[in-house]
């Protein structure tokens, strides 16, 4: 599976035969704890991409807010992004933007178990925690709830929580394992 580049968290990685596990692990429900910027819309969905609209938060009611994020619950049809590794025609979608290029993308179920607003630093900021079946895009969730709320939004932050029963208190660093290389301590956690 793929994790977007600005994101942070879990993402299981198979070794040597391990690899034909692959498939298995990538196909299951995730949780994330994203950040929903309102006000905003980008040519990616995200905070790092080219702003194509702003508008003002001020005025937004924070409950209105919190009760369209729960209407997201449950199963919608999401269209995937242009910046995804979705591929048409054997490219990926994110080099055909990179291209200039938009094609037509079908919209693809997907469900929304759960949407907790944990934070908000109102009118704009809401850090949400989402439980969803495997495809969910939360670019698209965020910018689709700021779509809804009327003024726009895109994911500010990413962090995947649990991916295929895995959790980030069970992971590792890149750093972290690298230490664990030169110390020969990496048998200890690699099967």
């Amino acid at each position: 599976g793929t994790l977007d580049p600005d994101a942070t968290g879990v993402l299981p990685v198979c070794l040597g035969k391990a690899t034909k596990l692959c498939d298995m692990l990538t196909d299951k429900d995730k949780t994330y704890e994203t950040v929903l910027l309102l006000g905003k819309t980008t040519d990616t969905q995200d905070i790092s991409g080219t702003v194509l609209s702003e508008k003002s938060c001020d005025g937004i009611d924070n409950d209105a807010v919190t009760r369209c994020i729960g209407e997201f619950v449950g199963e919608y049809l999401q269209i995937p992004p242009m910046y995804s590794a979705l591929k048409v025609d054997g490219k990926k979608l994110c080099d055909l933007a990179r291209e200039g290029k938009t094609v037509e993308r079908q919209g693809r179920e997907i469900e929304i178990y759960s949407i907790d607003v944990e934070a908000t630093d109102y009118p704009c900021d809401f850090t949400l925690t989402v439980a969803c079946s495997s495809g969910t895009y939360i670019r698209t969730l965020c910018e689709d709830i700021g779509r809804a709320i009327g003024c726009g939004g895109v994911m500010a932050a990413l962090r995947r929580l649990e991916a295929s029963g895995i959790t980030v208190d069970r992971t590792y660093t890149l750093e972290e394992l690298d230490g664990m290389v030169e110390d020969e301590r990496w048998e200890k956690i690699i099967p």
